[in-house]
């Protein structure tokens, strides 16, 4: 069962990106010089940032915000962890079952199914606004579409598919929550760190980059990320190349023959549902001759800080090249 789950949340991510409202503005900036410019934005003064609250979300969607913003259902775990790094846990007044399940997440809350909420019960809590994802409504249809009839200020930030949309959804949820100036700060710290993994990962060179092969999902039901994601960004940042990335764009099924074919240099997984992920890959039938379960070279990285695209993603950069070229990144 946790095999499908696995495998639903991932396709969830594939058609998730534009499924709340209007799709969010997208950018082929490089990620340094799109970092350099969210940086930029971040740092200017709190009265600027503040002039006036957010009149769409992250979708296009219209939206009309409180003066002050007390009360929030956070329904993704992506964006509750923004939350608490904005210093807003309080503020949460019911969260998502995977949001529940964050290490330091608040406890003893409602919990709402973040697929099928109970609209009758989330209304009860009068919260100020509604934060939720575009996994929600990756069927094809807004569950929170009851509330909105019903007048409740429900806020959309698709989920991300570039490191530039995650500084912009951490400015735009500190204008949400008046943060703006805890927002600047998270940025600045996102873009020193980021610049310094970059950095190590521009001085591998060219012709000594591995191939890295990165599962999100175990098989039978693998899944792996193509181009035009976040996770394909981290990938070249540490100075590696995505093997996907010329196969496929966004995430995406992989079949067995297509990694052995691709004869990745690096796997790795954040898979965290079965119980030896490494172990799993490494005897997979038909894998033996592939260069990196041959060396041994298969690790897995942090799944909360590898899948939830937000200012954490540092920490899974980091494991990446630590484990990709550990030489450069420092075992």
């Amino acid at each position: 069962m946790k095999r499908i789950l696995s495998a639903l949340v991932a396709a969830a991510l594939v058609f998730g990106m534009a499924a709340c409202g209007a799709p969010a503005a997208s950018t082929s900036a490089p990620a340094s010089s799109a970092a350099a410019s969210s940086a930029a934005s971040a740092s200017a003064s709190g009265e600027t940032a503040a002039a006036a609250k957010p009149t769409e979300d992250r979708s296009g969607a219209a939206i009309t915000l409180p003066d002050n913003v007390e009360t929030v259902i956070s329904m993704a775990p992506s964006i509750t962890q923004t939350l608490m790094d904005l210093g807003c846990t309080d503020q949460i007044i019911a969260l998502d079952a995977n949001s529940a399940k964050i290490e330091n997440a608040p406890q003893g809350l409602p919990v709402f199914d973040m697929m099928t909420p109970d609209a009758e019960q989330m209304a009860t809590l009068v919260p100020d606004v509604i934060l939720v994802s575009s996994i929600s409504s990756s069927g094809g249809e807004n569950p929170f579409q009851p509330l909105q009839e019903l007048g409740a200020t429900v806020v959309c930030i698709p989920t991300s598919s570039s490191i530039e949309d995650i500084y912009e959804d951490v400015i735009f949820l500190g204008q949400v929550m008046g943060k703006t100036e805890r927002a600047a700060e998270i940025n600045e710290t996102l873009k020193a760190e980021i610049d310094r993994i970059a950095a190590l990962g521009a001085s591998i060179p060219e012709d000594q980059r591995k191939t890295v092969y990165f599962e999100i999902s175990a098989a039978p039901s693998a899944y792996s990320t193509g181009s035009g994601t976040y996770m394909d960004e981290m990938i070249s940042l540490i100075g590696a190349n995505n093997m996907m990335a010329d196969k496929a764009e966004g995430w995406t099924s992989v079949d067995s023959e297509v990694v052995v074919s691709g004869n990745p240099d690096v796997i790795l997984t954040n898979v965290d549902y079965i119980e030896d992920p490494v172990g799993e890959i490494k005897s997979r039938e038909g894998w033996e001759a592939v260069t990196a379960v041959k060396n041994g070279d298969v690790y897995q990285i942090d799944k909360q800080s590898s899948s939830l695209p937000n200012e954490n993603i540092v920490t899974a950069l980091e494991e990446m090249g630590k484990a990709v070229y550990p030489e450069v990144f420092g075992e």
